[in-house]
């Protein structure tokens, strides 16, 4: 049953204590009963994200990572426990972006990216141009016209997340996004994302399996624990801002602290599962 609500007054506050919280999980449960036999996907799972805040999930595989995003999506509605989200994103202003890109291959790049826009009423004109805006904030100017089947991995997965940016939704999911891309072009893409976030300011929640990723790109590092999935651990990411390349803040002694402690929260829970 969905306990998707409206925020209360007595919501919880966010991390940061200014108690301007976009996102309230508390008691999340979600099971499944493929073939009839129950699997405990998520147990007790409480969350809360304020407004503007960069958080990263990283667990074993097959801990909830996933089913997470979809129930804060509304996509997976079966689930005990509640998740009170903010007013504003309810209108339409949610963004996902999955581990493949999803492009829509008969479309060019252009109107790809502008699809959220279409759906949101927004003029032809004004939607190409602010797509077209976007594109060129994330290095794809010049390929406007182009179809997604003549781009590179790394040039499709900058199109997937212009087309959620361009909306300048409150909230973005990130299920993986950069997973399967080059060493290189991920760290390109990662660096290119964080400048975008910084600017816009929404609130992400970045699911990944990467533990550089988690921390270079977060504000707090969340580790969940094997199946049933439960939040093992938290850990905020205090290193210096604006943050140096992917390529070189590994040099940064708070940088290899924390990656330290990921690890040591999440190896035992890989071990097990």
């Amino acid at each position: 049953m969905s306990n998707i609500s409206a925020p209360e007054q007595n919501a919880s506050p966010d991390p940061s204590g200014s108690g301007d919280a976009l996102l309230d999980i508390s008691d999340l449960t979600v099971h499944f009963r493929p073939g009839g036999r129950r699997i405990d996907a998520l147990r007790n799972v409480s969350l809360t994200l304020g407004r503007g805040e960069f958080v990263s999930l990283v667990g074993p595989s097959g801990c909830g990572k996933s089913t997470l995003l979809r129930v804060v999506a509304g996509l997976h509605n079966d689930y005990s426990g509640t998740v009170t989200i903010d007013e504003t994103i309810r209108e339409q202003s949610l963004g996902f972006v999955f581990q493949r890109d999803a492009l829509l291959p008969w479309k060019t790049v252009i109107d790809n990216v502008a699809t959220g826009l279409q759906i949101r009423g927004v003029g032809k004109a004004e939607r190409r141009d602010r797509a077209r805006e976007m594109m060129d904030r994330v290095g794809l100017a010049g390929f406007e016209n182009a179809y997604p089947n003549q781009l590179s991995g790394g040039m499709r997965q900058r199109a997937s997340v212009a087309r959620t940016l361009v909306y300048r939704p409150s909230l973005i999911l990130m299920d993986e996004p950069f997973g399967a891309l080059d060493a290189q072009t991920k760290g390109q893409v990662q660096e290119l994302f964080l400048s975008i976030w910084d600017e816009m300011r929404p609130s992400v929640i970045f699911v990944t399996h990467d533990l550089a990723e988690s921390i270079y790109l977060a504000e707090r590092v969340i580790v969940m624990s094997g199946r049933p999935g439960t939040i093992k651990t938290e850990l905020d990411v205090d290193l210096p801002e604006p943050r140096t390349s992917p390529f070189e803040i590994w040099k940064d002694d708070k940088y290899l602290s924390l990656h330290g402690q990921v690890w040591d929260a999440l190896k035992s829970e890989i071990e097990e599962s």
